[in-house]
């Protein structure tokens, strides 16, 4: 191969292609099918991640459940692994608020809202299957073109807040 290829100022690397596809998918699902229905099946992906993703955590740690503060622990640390730049802004009884700085997707999510449903199923999963109940709201993301995100997790089931919910064992 020549050395003028080799040496090329391509911006190629896996990472990079990944992210691409990841962008190109999901906008060609929201072009064809809408963006409802676009979030509805990259749901589906983040629900079967958010599970792997919590049993990998649970086995690490020897666990068999997280509490609410690990849960947010989890969160924070799993962004940080796929590099984003998630950070706790507020913790209640009621609710955890997370912020985050950096999209994991990096600027390929902008205009791809329906990526954000990654974030929420692989959030409400770990968060659902460990406290038994969540409800989560992408209050600001950067799909959307925020400078950031802010995500919010409520536990009270009788909350009249907007978000999707999601159930785990008793």
């Amino acid at each position: 191969m020549s050395n003028n290829i080799q040496q090329a100022p391509i911006l190629l690397n896996r990472d990079n292609f990944f992210r691409q596809m990841l962008r190109h998918l999901s906008g060609t699902l929201q072009d064809v099918i809408g963006l409802h229905e676009a979030e509805g099946f990259i749901a589906l992906v983040g629900q079967k991640i958010g599970d792997e993703i919590n049993q990998e955590y649970l086995q690490a740690l020897q666990l068999d459940r997280l509490n609410k503060t690990q849960v947010a622990e989890v969160l924070v640390d799993l962004k940080k692994r796929i590099q984003g730049d998630f950070y706790v802004i507020e913790e209640t009884d009621h609710k955890i608020v997370l912020g985050n700085r950096q999209c994991p997707f990096g600027d390929k999510v902008i205009g791809r809202e329906a990526l954000c449903m990654m974030t929420s199923n692989v959030f409400g999963v770990i968060a659902a299957e460990n406290l038994s109940y969540v409800k989560v709201n992408i209050d600001e993301s950067i799909a959307r073109g925020h400078s950031g995100c802010k995500v919010t997790l409520y536990f009270d089931p009788d909350s009249s807040v907007e978000g999707i919910e999601y159930y785990g064992p008793e």
